[in-house]
């Protein structure tokens, strides 16, 4: 008797009425046409070719001072010369730059005017005495 591989899990799947069809096992949304199945070969040769070349270079004997993968030469470049490629320049985008480059500054000038204007106004009613000496006050 031959011997017969077990179905696949597909196969064995049942639709369930509490639950949709996954997109993988639905046969509606499943393309299985040529050109797409030639590109899905393509696109596998390329990354193993890729990834061949790499375990080549990482198991060599006499291995070179840097091991080049281009995908993380593309993913360093992304992170570190295109820093800002989504930023843009909006009215939002420049009040909120105001409100946290300049809020701050004038917050701690009224605080200290306030604080200034206080002390002298007591000093003129005479309810506070200023030493003569004070560098700060």
């Amino acid at each position: 008797m031959a011997w017969a591989p077990p179905p696949s899990a597909a196969k064995l799947y049942r639709p369930n009425r509490f639950v949709s069809l996954p997109a993988e096992l639905d046969p509606a949304t499943f393309d299985t046409s040529p050109e797409k199945l030639r590109a899905e070969t393509e696109r596998l040769a390329i990354r193993s070719r890729l990834k061949r070349q790499y375990l080549l270079q990482l198991n060599d004997p006499s291995p070179p001072a840097v091991i080049e993968n281009p995908a993380l030469i593309r993913w360093v470049h992304a992170k570190s010369q295109n820093v800002y490629p989504t930023f843009r320049l909006t009215p939002r985008t420049s009040f909120l730059g105001a409100v946290y480059g300049l809020g701050p500054l004038l917050f701690w000038i009224f605080v200290l005017k306030a604080d200034r204007d206080r002390k002298e106004k007591r000093i003129q009613e005479g309810k506070l005495k200023r030493s003569p000496f004070s560098v700060f006050f």
